[in-house]
């Protein structure tokens, strides 16, 4: 026992000791971080907030390894040969230069995809806003029914089947059975074997369904502008709904106008599973034929992944333009 205590005594300091040679050091290192970091303000903001960066580590590593990368190496991959099989080769422009000189396939897709996106981004984004803009006028509990039943084809994964019915090539769709009901045509149309009316029945429904995240978001935003706003406005010679909206509601919800326009961006340009699952795969003289469908007919049937990666490399690029001219469109909102 004697034994025993000698030695507890003789460990305790020593491991006391340890400690405050290590706190010492890390008060030294701390005190020379912080001196460096006060020679430039952007070390000082990194070295004041390294709690919030080092919580923000993991998100970074995962959007870097999941977002960045793949995007790098499709870039990368547009430039070479590559079908999986074999390493891939360096072909330089190759791949562009076929895509819009030898590829009349493609420029199809970029026309439809065009019309696509200059109908539905622009209409479907002000409609979202007007929806969401007369829908919050409503009383509470009726809003909340609305905005159910405009958000519903959103959440409802086989919601365009429906459309799939009404447009039926036999009698027993309900655009013929009506049609023919009310002496319009004779015989049943063939809807969606027609070149003629698949893209603007694509058209029809990517406009319905463009009305899902973006008119939750309007929503979101007209509930956040705060009601003294209009109160002050008023008293500062605002006299009408149109002037509230331009001056008060839209330069309140400018963030709210980003992200939507992102949105109907991306989806506009991402037309692909609607005009498959409405047309099939190829549509009729690829009336319905998009840049999507092109990068799948290359990527995921032909294995081409190199002339797939070409494809997806000019879609980001339209995309970011598109983003761009949007966003300094929007910036003009109240002035």
């Amino acid at each position: 026992m004697e034994k025993a205590q000698v030695q507890n005594t003789t460990t305790v300091p020593a491991s006391s000791k340890r400690m405050g040679k290590l706190r010492r050091w890390w008060r030294e290192k701390s005190i020379q971080i912080d001196q460096w970091s006060r020679k430039k303000p952007f070390r000082r903001k990194m070295y004041l907030n390294r709690s919030l960066y080092l919580m923000m580590v993991p998100y970074l590593l995962l959007f870097s390894l999941f977002t960045v990368v793949p995007v790098v190496m499709s870039f990368a991959l547009g430039f070479t040969y590559f079908n999986i099989l074999e390493t891939p080769k360096w072909v330089g422009w190759n791949n562009y230069l076929d895509l819009f000189l030898n590829d009349p396939i493609f420029i199809i897709a970029v026309k439809n995809t065009l019309i696509i996106a200059l109908i539905t981004g622009p209409i479907g984004y002000m409609l979202s806003f007007v929806v969401a803009w007369l829908i919050n006028e409503l009383p509470r509990y009726l809003r909340s029914i609305i905005t159910l039943v405009f958000y519903a084809p959103s959440i409802a994964g086989g919601a365009i089947t429906i459309w799939s019915l009404i447009f039926a090539s036999d009698i027993y769709g309900y655009a013929n059975a009506y049609l023919i009901e009310w002496g319009i045509i004779s015989e049943p149309i063939t809807w969606l074997q027609n070149a003629k009316y698949i893209l603007p029945i694509v058209i029809i429904v990517q406009l319905w369904m463009s009305l899902g995240v973006n008119f939750l978001a309007m929503i979101a935003g007209l509930k956040g502008i705060n009601r003294e706003y209009y109160e002050a406005g008023a008293v500062d010679g605002i006299r009408n709904r149109w002037q509230e909206l331009w001056y008060i509601t839209l330069p309140n919800m400018k963030s709210i106008l980003i992200f939507s326009a992102v949105i109907q961006i991306a989806g506009s340009l991402n037309v692909g599973a609607v005009t498959t699952a409405l047309a099939g795969f190829p549509s009729v003289q690829y009336a319905g034929h998009t840049i999507v469908n092109h990068l799948q007919d290359y990527g995921h049937i032909r294995f081409e992944m190199g002339y797939a990666s070409a494809i997806a490399t000019v879609m980001f690029l339209a995309a970011i333009l598109l983003n761009k001219l949007i966003r300094r469109i929007i910036r003009k909102v109240g002035t």
